[in-house]
């Protein structure tokens, strides 16, 4: 079945979210954009998915839970998970391995767990923007044995990216699809990195505004069905090749 997607959004709980972006508004802007599936990917945590899927659940919205993970290299990595027990259990792992720094709210902006229902239920204060001490070369293997994988974020940009860290992708680091921004050609990225040329691309927001949301150009993937588990399965299938 043909599904319109957009796989990485942050909540409020990202530091860079803004605060608009509660459970109930990202699945309700979700809605309105007729998305069938959505993953939230919030920096190093999947503290608020479980949030997030009851609310989209609500609304017909397929709801991935997953984190935007930050590598010892600075480099954003998608780990995307079949199931919330999963989810959080690689939350919690990867919330031992961030840099413990306590988060300045004046400066990086407040990290709020919210309910389903949009109610404040506490602030994080470690600040998870940080890096890991988790290695390019090992977030796949990690994601993979979670149950979950992994798919390099917004290869394309200068910046917190995979190719501006290391100049490079190779199949060692175990990655089979990846995530450019929207207006990115595929061929831009191959004729660059031939390395590359095979894998499959993926176009998501990046979401921290609900205006992002809204303005992005959803784009569709074929699944066997509208589940977490069908997306994550299509995606460690395309790993193993």
């Amino acid at each position: 079945m043909t599904l319109r997607y957009d796989l990485h959004l942050h909540s409020c709980l990202s530091p860079c979210g803004e605060n608009e972006m509660t459970p109930q508004s990202i699945a309700g802007m979700a809605a309105v954009c007729e998305l069938d599936i959505i993953a939230l990917t919030d920096h190093n945590t999947c503290g608020t998915c479980r949030a997030v899927m009851e609310a989209g659940a609500e609304l017909g919205v397929c709801v991935v839970p997953g984190m935007e993970l930050t590598t010892a290299e600075e480099a954003h990595v998608l780990c995307l998970f079949p199931d919330i027990e999963r989810a959080e259990a690689f939350s919690a792992m990867v919330y031992d391995r961030i840099m413990d720094i306590k988060n300045d709210a004046a400066v990086f902006g407040e990290q709020r767990y919210m309910s389903a229902q949009d109610e404040l239920i506490s602030l994080e204060p470690r600040l998870l923007i940080t890096a890991t001490d988790i290695g390019v070369y090992d977030v796949q293997a990690l994601c993979l044995a979670a149950g979950g994988v992994a798919v390099p974020a917004h290869i394309n940009k200068s910046s917190y990216s995979i190719l501006s860290a290391l100049g490079f992708a190779t199949p060692e680091m175990g990655f089979g699809a990846y995530e450019i921004t929207p207006f990115c050609r595929e061929e831009l990225i191959t004729s660059e990195h031939p390395e590359l040329a095979g894998a499959v691309f993926l176009k998501s927001s990046d979401a921290h505004c609900l205006e992002v949301m809204a303005g992005h150009e959803a784009q569709e993937l074929e699944l066997t069905e509208c589940s977490a588990a069908a997306l994550v399965a299509h995606l460690r299938a395309l790993a193993g090749k």
